[in-house]
């Protein structure tokens, strides 16, 4: 599986932006697809996932109710919608895929940088 993120920028405080993650050599309905980020000077920490079947989603409690993971099948993309967007989110956010239902991920994309403005 190779996974091409892509969105990401400079906005400020309060705005918005939209990260897709391209998949290629599986489809996005069959695999379990998640999005990660990494401050400087922080650990890699989990933000939003799918889960393989698609019915499920999960989110770190950082920001549920700002972010909405979604994807196109047709498109094989997963996206990460942000909302309200807020200086601690600025980070390097990776896209990761798994192909069983549970344990690591262990594909990854090469990650794209959201930095918000105070």
């Amino acid at each position: 599986v190779q996974l091409q993120a892509s969105g990401g920028g400079l906005v400020q405080a309060g705005g918005s932006l939209r990260l897709s993650c391209a998949a290629s050599g599986r489809t996005v309905s069959s695999i379990a697809m998640a999005w990660f980020r990494q401050a400087p000077g922080k650990e890699r920490e989990f933000v939003a996932a799918f889960s393989r079947s698609g019915v499920t989603t999960y989110y770190a409690d950082s920001v549920k109710g700002r972010f909405t993971i979604s994807r196109d099948n047709a498109k094989n993309t997963v996206y990460l919608q942000m909302n309200s967007l807020k200086p601690e989110d600025t980070a390097v956010y990776y896209c990761a895929a798994r192909v069983s239902a549970y344990g690591d991920y262990n594909y990854w994309g090469q990650g794209t940088q959201v930095t918000v403005s105070s």
